[in-house]
């Protein structure tokens, strides 16, 4: 089974979902490490984006950083919301040069990837994200305006519906794929689900059954056998694991020996520290170390959570100032 958006064929279609303030670039690469194959962005506001650059002002510039794609990411895709069809259009136009006011991108993106999926309330209550499956046209105008303004692929995140009562997922979908998208992800929960209960991955089956474009599926994966359900249930193309991989990027390895039917090895207690310290140093490294340490802490509480002594570690982390506390105190509880 392989995945294939554009020219890019991937070999277990394993992709790790958009996250916003999770997926940045040192996420990303450990994630890589792990056996992802495929990448997608935080999110990036179409409007935010556009107004920054015509602003001509490089303090300003807040989004283009979130679409400078690094070397080495090849096959990782770019996320935008938005509800305006034009400035959908310009933004993507901008993500494809790659060149941007305050920073340069260094490859090129895989896909642009529009959110249709978001459920917070200030990206949905501004008839963005998930609210868009409440508006088909509007949507599907979206999609056709990216779609002309662009000659990269271009996917489409969607949920089940807004509620219990619309769920639309399948019908929507085709009307994305005959506006031109690529692929479909979908997370399946409505929006007014948010993130609980469980995914219902027969509306996957659904959507795949709908649709002549590779289908993705996403929700609830945080196991080789969780994989295996939603595969044999909805039939999809590809995997995309979000919340699962939060401490957890080792699971990207797991799935991988799963589909290749080989016999999963876990990380010992050292190579989850050795691993947590490498995402440490790249945060850093990328973002100084007064950013780098502060977006850390969330990292290294879900590295550590259930181990041994966590709770006080965790308290720990959250108060540290310095990468080298951090450190110890990752240290501290392999002693």
């Amino acid at each position: 089974m392989a995945y294939i958006c554009g020219k890019l064929q991937l070999r277990h279609g394993l992709m790790l979902a958009p996250m916003a303030g999770v997926t940045d670039y040192a996420f990303r690469r450990i994630c890589r490490m792990m056996g992802a194959e495929y990448t997608v962005s935080e999110m990036i506001s179409a409007k935010a984006l556009v107004y920054e650059q015509r602003s001509r002002n490089p303090a300003a510039a807040r989004s283009a950083p979130l679409a400078a794609i690094r070397a080495g990411e090849h096959g990782h895709a770019l996320q935008l919301f938005g509800s305006d069809p034009e400035f959908m259009a310009e933004a993507a136009r901008l993500l494809e040069r790659g060149s941007y006011l305050s920073a340069q991108a260094e490859e090129l993106p895989a896909a642009i990837d529009i959110n249709m999926g978001c459920p917070v309330p200030k990206v949905a209550g501004n008839g963005e994200g998930s609210a868009l499956m409440r508006d088909p046209e509007r949507a599907a105008a979206i999609v056709r305006a990216v779609v002309d303004a662009v000659s990269l692929p271009v996917t489409v995140k969607i949920r089940s519906g807004w509620d219990e009562n619309s769920i639309n997922a399948p019908e929507f979908a085709r009307r994305m794929a005959d506006a031109g998208a690529a692929a479909i992800c979908i997370h399946a929960r409505t929006r007014k689900q948010m993130y609980a209960p469980s995914a219902d991955y027969h509306v996957i089956a659904a959507v795949k059954a709908a649709v002549d474009i590779p289908v993705i599926g996403n929700g609830d994966i945080a196991s080789a056998a969780d994989l295996r359900h939603m595969a044999e249930i909805s039939g999809c193309d590809g995997y995309m694991i979000g919340r699962g991989a939060q401490g957890n990027p080792w699971l990207f390895a797991e799935l991988t020996t799963a589909l290749e039917g080989r016999e999963y090895t876990p990380p010992t207690p050292e190579e989850r520290v050795a691993v947590a310290a490498e995402h440490l140093r790249l945060l850093v490294a990328d973002k100084g170390e007064d950013i780098g340490v502060r977006e850390a802490r969330k990292h290294m509480a879900w590295y550590i959570h259930s181990r041994p002594g966590s709770a006080a570690a965790r308290a720990a982390i959250m108060q540290a100032e310095r990468a080298e506390e951090m450190l110890d105190i990752l240290q501290g509880l392999l002693n």
